[in-house]
């Protein structure tokens, strides 16, 4: 079942861009913002991951941590992390291909990618409020992500 606005956000354990293993539970006790991508290196998934690097703080100061999940692997994710500076987890959901993002219900079955979904988590790992763009030719709006933020008490 996918993830679901009111329930608890699925568990995952992935290694990120520094070959450091990340769970979900690592991010309880602060909100948490989880951005599938598709593509790295692609003009939508540049321009989308390097605006929330760009207001990071933004999401800071409203209490959250940001972790992006790409079904591509470690290699790509650190070459495409360390080209743009990220300074936050790229975690790699390459094998098996797509498990998170497909228990998440972010799968594109038919490109082999995630959709351009993100889930924005309270302090306790719930899914308060799940960002689609509809398309992987759209890009989220990061205002989005702020008013979901906002609304978590």
């Amino acid at each position: 079942m996918p993830a679901q606005v009111g329930a608890a956000a699925p568990a995952f354990s992935l290694m990120d861009q520094d070959r450091n293993v990340v769970n979900v539970s690592d991010f309880k006790g602060t909100k948490t913002v989880i951005v599938f991508i598709p593509f790295p290196f692609t003009g939508i998934c540049d321009g989308e991951v390097c605006t929330i690097r760009d207001n990071l703080a933004a999401l800071s100061g409203l209490g959250a941590s940001v972790v992006v999940i790409t079904c591509h692997a470690v290699q790509i994710n650190t070459k495409w992390s360390d080209e743009n500076g990220f300074t936050f987890p790229v975690l790699s959901d390459f094998w098996p291909h797509g498990t998170v993002a497909t228990e998440y219900g972010a799968f594109n079955e038919k490109v082999g990618v995630a959709n351009r979904m993100s889930f924005v988590l309270d302090a306790d790992s719930v899914v308060r409020a799940i960002v689609d763009s509809g398309s992987l030719g759209t890009a989220r709006e990061f205002a989005d992500y702020t008013d979901a933020l906002d609304r978590i008490k």
